[in-house]
């Protein structure tokens, strides 16, 4: 019998809710990817690259270019490299996987610039590879993906349910100034959003905004376990016009879509559900480009901080934290009890 158009769309159309139900979520996507690799490791490699959900490990988190643990891409063969860059493929959207790979590829350029002194210590394949647990469906577990200004932490709970937090990004330097990547400048818009959002605010409203005319030299939470909401919060939401309040928004969008688009649709449901309105934004440094900066952007669930204060103002670190579900603490701690009550 010939296939008709009509016929065929009708198949496509009784077929539609097999395939979307068959449609991977980025819960199985992380399970199937990160057993893929480590079913490529071999023994020793295994043991370097895993530890116990519980073990403290786990929230030992570091954007520094510090000795660590877990495996390194410089230790796996290009096999493991390809399995190991698809798993951090499972979490971020092509912006943060951009992102990723351009502050990765600045190690090249630091190593010009420090005339490789001393040997080794910036190399692009110097970022590990850690798993918490054993990956599968019916328990949580949890991996992480670090190295120099790189830190992706993720939490997997009851085989569907993902945090993605703290989440770290740096740059340094911030703008390439010299060679053939000269102009360069990975967390530019994350910098020039930021900086539209102050020079737009009236005097009545940078009074309020500005919380400190010089800057802090590093972002305050820094690589702590715990992010706790600071203080002075700033300017609030509903002191913004509705064009101030729509870059607001649209600036935590940003951070927020580092992640892939599942996680990150998730994470700003949960922001709006807390009260856009509860938003407040921060300044404290110089407002014109070259001055040291710092921002941030808190709500009643979540920290943005950003700060380019290093190397005379050509140094960038960005954080978002979730003040309960770093780490996946709420969700796990859920998990449990109800684990327990039964």
């Amino acid at each position: 019998m010939r296939t008709t158009p009509r016929l065929l769309l009708l198949a496509i159309g009784l077929l539609a809710p097999g395939l979307l139900a068959r449609a991977h979520t980025p819960a199985v996507d992380m399970l199937e990817a990160a057993n893929a690799l480590l079913s490529s490791l071999s023994a020793p490699q295994k043991k370097q690259a895993t530890y116990a959900l519980t073990d403290a490990e786990r929230e030992n988190w570091f954007f520094t270019p510090v000795p660590r643990q877990g495996l390194p891409l410089k230790q796996m063969d290009a096999k493991q490299k390809d399995l190991a860059r698809a798993l951090l493929r499972t979490g971020l959207s092509h912006v943060g996987q951009s992102r990723a790979d351009a502050i990765m590829s600045l190690e090249n350029v630091l190593r010009e610039l420090e005339n490789n002194t001393p040997p080794g210590r910036r190399d692009p394949e110097l970022y590990f590879v850690t798993v918490f647990g054993s990956p599968a469906a019916n328990q949580p577990w949890g991996w992480r993906f670090e190295g120099h200004h790189l830190s992706f932490n993720f939490t997997v709970v009851d085989g569907s349910h993902v945090i993605f937090a703290p989440a770290f990004i740096g740059s340094n330097p911030a703008e390439v100034r010299q060679g053939p990547r000269k102009g360069e400048r990975v967390l530019g818009e994350e910098e020039d959003k930021g900086r539209a959002l102050v020079k737009s605010l009236n005097p009545s409203q940078l009074k309020t905004a500005l919380i400190d005319t010089k800057a802090p030299g590093e972002i305050i939470t820094s690589n702590n376990k715990r992010a706790d909401p600071l203080t002075p919060g700033g300017l609030r939401a509903t002191d913004l016009t509705p064009a101030q309040r729509e870059e607001l928004v649209g600036l935590v969008t940003l951070y927020v879509s580092r992640a892939r688009a599942e996680l990150a649709d998730a994470t700003m449901a949960g922001i709006k559900a807390a009260g856009l309105d509860q938003l407040t934004f921060a300044w404290a440094g110089g407002l014109n480009r070259g001055d040291l900066h710092y921002y941030r952007i808190q709500g009643p669930t979540f920290l943005i901080e950003f700060d380019n204060t290093q190397n005379n103002g050509n140094h960038v670190h960005s954080v978002f934290r979730d003040f309960k579900d770093d780490f996946g603490r709420d969700l796990l701690r859920e998990h449990y009890a109800k684990s327990h009550s039964h």
